[in-house]
């Protein structure tokens, strides 16, 4: 398709209440953000000196961005329409972005194909037709992408629309994965915000992306097995999904109904525990950790319990509750049966075998029918961990297993590479467990980890979870398999019957 550029003039950027200490406006930085890594082409547009606060800012700006600056007075005034024009090819879809009337700079433009977004109050019969008109900044990015999609002139390309928090927004989308215009199997996507009325927007685009686990205020585990009773979540996904519950016809990648257990560290043990069949003759064990859910670190039968679950020392202990508040991920590894009473980890808690592994930990990504894996370094062996806390002189150990996991030293991982060498990982075998566990689950993506065990050579898994960011995978790879498991899914869910 033809390259599109947007031109945004200062009007729309900057804040007009002090013009001699110039400021950008408090909604353009998530535009500017998005703008960033939409694939489209940018450029700044002023109507002041260089030499201005104003015009200083926005050249900073731009160069912070990667975008253009374009000023009026460069081109000696009536001369910047041809720079304009200059910046623009033949052919390409360009648009203007503007909460100031300059008749003569619209009329030139739109004589040369652009097209005109007016950001502010429509003044009726005084302006021209042609131009769209929207109230707010925060509409823009789905107007632009409205536009796109009109001009493209092609039925069969969707507008992804998706929800995350900024931070992970910012991740996938400088790797590329958010372009905003068509990709190779026609997708475009556009992030939805929860400062406008869901419903309007959500009447613009073919499907939704979420991490639903990002708006989780709070959970109640002892709710899980009724989950969403006992979640609460923030105002936009409630009204998210209320949606979603209101419109079957709609298509959302995925189904919260089926991420819902993969918030539940127990259930997560449930669903390992199906795939003990996928082992056969000839090849590697592959199982679920042994565990335990506890209600109470005191309980005078724990012992008995834990022999009885099959559990030994050392013994990770976990939150239940698996992602989306602040301490699901707050873990400890207890030694001997006195440290827990010294645990300050979340109740209730699930016990899991400390599986020796050699240090390595193999991330696997499942992005619709692909699958790939990545080796990383993980904790170490048992005994070194013990070593640790004789030498600390206290126990047990506790961390946060995004923030501050023990991983091994490069002495340590040298010896567990050695072992590694004679257990390699049999990656058919997880292959096959992960188009296993895509068809339980119900996902379109999600990713788990495995570890293989010393001596028994049993592979593990570990973990479960929906949406990963796949960093690992170079973006060659991981980019077009993320872009063709949404179409994927999509038509699916079209041949379903259910498609609006």
């Amino acid at each position: 398709m033809a390259a599109v550029r947007i031109l945004l003039d200062d009007s729309v950027l900057l804040s007009a209440e002090d013009n001699m200490n110039p400021c950008l406006r408090s909604d353009s930085e998530t535009l500017l953000r998005w703008l960033r890594y939409s694939n489209l082409r940018v450029a700044f547009y002023h109507q002041e000196d260089i030499s201005t606060q104003k015009a200083i800012l926005l050249k900073k700006t731009a160069e912070v961005y990667s975008f253009d600056c374009i000023s009026r007075h460069a081109s000696h005034g009536t001369g910047s329409c041809n720079e304009l024009l200059e910046w623009a090819k033949t052919g390409e879809i360009c648009l203007h972005v503007t909460s100031r009337i300059d008749e003569m700079l619209s009329l030139n433009l739109q004589n040369d194909n652009w097209k005109i977004i007016f950001v502010g109050t429509d003044n009726g019969d005084e302006v021209d037709k042609e131009i769209l008109f929207i109230n707010k900044l925060e509409e823009l990015l789905i107007t632009i992408c409205r536009f796109i999609k009109k001009e493209v002139c092609d039925t069969s390309v969707l507008m992804v629309g998706y929800v995350m928090k900024p931070s992970r927004e910012e991740d996938f989308a400088k790797r590329g994965a958010f372009p905003a215009s068509p990709t190779q199997n026609g997708l475009m996507f556009v992030p939805l915000t929860f400062k406008l009325p869901l419903s309007s927007q959500l009447e613009e685009v073919d499907v939704v992306l979420h991490k639903v686990t990002d708006e989780i205020i709070c959970i109640d585990p002892n709710c899980s097995a009724d989950f969403p009773k006992g979640i609460s979540f923030s105002m936009g996904m409630c009204e998210l999904v209320r949606f979603i519950e209101e419109h079957h016809d709609f298509c959302v990648i995925d189904s919260l109904n089926n991420i819902y257990p993969l918030l539940d560290r127990l259930q997560i043990q449930k669903i390992l525990l199906g795939l003990q069949d996928v082992s056969f003759k000839g090849r590697c064990r592959l199982r679920a950790p042994c565990s335990l859910k506890v209600d109470n670190f005191h309980d005078p039968n724990l012992s008995k319990q834990l022999s009885e679950a099959n559990l030994s020392f050392p013994i990770i202990v976990k939150p239940q509750v698996a992602c989306g508040v602040a301490d699901a991920h707050n873990m400890a590894l207890v030694f001997k049966f006195e440290d827990f009473s010294k645990l300050s980890v979340p109740l209730p808690a699930v016990l899991q075998e400390y599986v020796d592994h050699g240090s390595t930990i193999f991330k696997f990504y499942v992005l619709g029918e692909k699958v790939f894996h990545a080796v990383r370094k993980s904790m170490p062996n048992a005994n070194f961990l013990l070593s640790m806390t004789e030498i600390a002189g206290s126990a047990p150990i506790s961390f946060n297993s995004l923030k501050t996991l023990p991983v091994a030293t490069d002495d340590q991982l040298l010896i567990g590479h050695a072992q590694a060498d004679k257990q390699p990982l049999d990656i058919d075998l997880v292959q096959d467990a992960a188009h296993c566990l895509q068809k339980r689950l119900g996902l379109t993506i999600f990713g788990f980890d495995v570890v293989i065990q010393e001596g028994s050579g049993d592979h593990v898994i570990v973990d479960l979870n929906y949406l990963p960011s796949f960093k690992e995978v170079p973006d060659s790879d991981a980019m077009p398999a993320f872009w063709d498991a949404i179409r994927r899914a999509y038509e699916l869910f079209k041949l379903s019957g259910r498609q609006r």
